[in-house]
């Protein structure tokens, strides 16, 4: 019998499974796939919500937490696991400019560093290969990436590395309680006991708690993108236009992303998309029109109404916790997430106000 079951192997539940071990707890993960093989291996890896002067406290005090400790993580996770996530400070500039006094008072309020480039030859330093229209750009040097494959890689190496018992294509099919206390789960094959289950399974959550008890509003969003075989350098900062996204990767490659489709829980690519997106990124870097097209993917978000997360213990089943809904901002959400959850479960001063990812709130 293990002290937790986390049901889900994405980034939230392996980063959660690493906090809760680092303070003595003997840690079962149960994923009904491969590890990190949803979304957590789909995102774009941008280390920053999309927009963060959009989202209420809640979001930015957890993006605030990560940004300050993923560089730490990411040596971390290239020391146990051999592999490198690719944590790099590359910037991100931002091409909207009908925020910005929002976006400026965000910064003020988050002590983030953000410069106003007023012309082209301002951006130009920064990202020459933008197309010559573009003359406005907000600038935030300190927002890094990683890179999703590698990071989902390295952390299921780090579990390894760690003893951490994990169990692939291990598929839950329902959760055990008794008199609304958690008493494990159930597989087509086993049972496996704990008094303390953590639900982290992304958009499937609510499907995984049932609907025989109050379920999460959480609820699958499909985002395509797609990847250029570009040369290295042609791309140097992140891009985000129009909600809209360039990342350039260490060896060369740029990812866009990405579509917003709530097609339930189907994640078939179209080529709807696939011109869309290569388009709006030619419009943003005209030399992506020489490069081909390297992939094509879609991956499925755990949707909430305000992209908060819950991270809480169920309101009815004692025992029974819940860390998911991060939305888009999985990654930049996920380290705070994990401490403040393993903050949760072993009585320690939370690192951050649990308030207001309670099952409360949300409802």
């Amino acid at each position: 019998m293990s002290d937790c079951i986390i049901v889900g192997g994405g980034i939230i539940g392996m980063l959660t499974a690493r906090e809760l071990q680092a303070e003595g707890a003997d840690v079962l993960l149960l994923e009904k796939g491969l590890l990190g093989g949803e979304s957590s291996w789909a995102g774009g890896g941008i280390l920053s919500p999309l927009y963060p002067w959009r989202y209420g406290d809640a979001v930015n005090a957890l993006a605030k937490y990560s940004q300050q400790v993923y560089s730490s993580i990411a040596e971390q996770l290239f020391a146990e696991s051999g592999i490198d996530p690719e944590y790099i400070q590359s910037g991100l500039m931002v091409l909207d400019q009908d925020e910005n006094d929002l976006a400026n008072t965000w910064a003020g309020q988050w002590d983030m560093q953000l410069d106003v480039l007023l012309s082209a030859s301002d951006i130009n330093p920064y990202e020459p290969e933008l197309n010559s229209v573009v003359n406005r750009a907000l600038w935030l040097p300190n927002i890094a990436q990683m890179r999703n494959p590698r990071l989902v890689k390295a952390l299921a190496g780090s579990l390894e590395q760690r003893n951490i018992n994990c169990v692939e294509h291990c598929e839950i099919q329902q959760l055990i309680e008794v008199n609304g206390v958690i008493q494990g789960v159930k597989t087509a094959d086993d049972v496996y006991k704990a008094d303390r289950v953590i639900v982290a399974g992304g958009a499937w959550s609510a499907n995984i708690i049932g609907s025989h008890t109050r379920q999460p509003e959480i609820a699958p969003v499909k985002g395509q993108m797609i990847l250029f075989k570009a040369r290295q350098g042609l791309l140097r900062t992140m891009v985000l236009s129009g909600g809209r996204y360039l990342i350039p990767r260490r060896d060369g490659r740029i990812l866009a992303g990405s579509t917003l489709e709530h097609t339930g829980f189907e994640k078939q690519t179209t080529d709807d998309a696939l011109h869309s997106l290569k388009q709006s990124a030619i419009e943003l870097v005209p030399a992506l029109a020489e490069f081909p097209i390297e992939h094509h993917w879609a991956g499925l978000r755990p949707g909430t109404q305000q992209g908060i997360p819950y991270i809480c213990q169920h309101p009815e089943i004692k025992g029974l916790y819940i860390n998911s809904g991060h939305y888009r901002n999985g990654v930049i959400l996920g380290a705070a997430s994990a401490k403040l959850m393993s903050d949760l479960l072993t009585g320690k001063q939370p690192e951050l106000d649990l308030t207001p990812y309670q099952f409360e709130q949300q409802h």
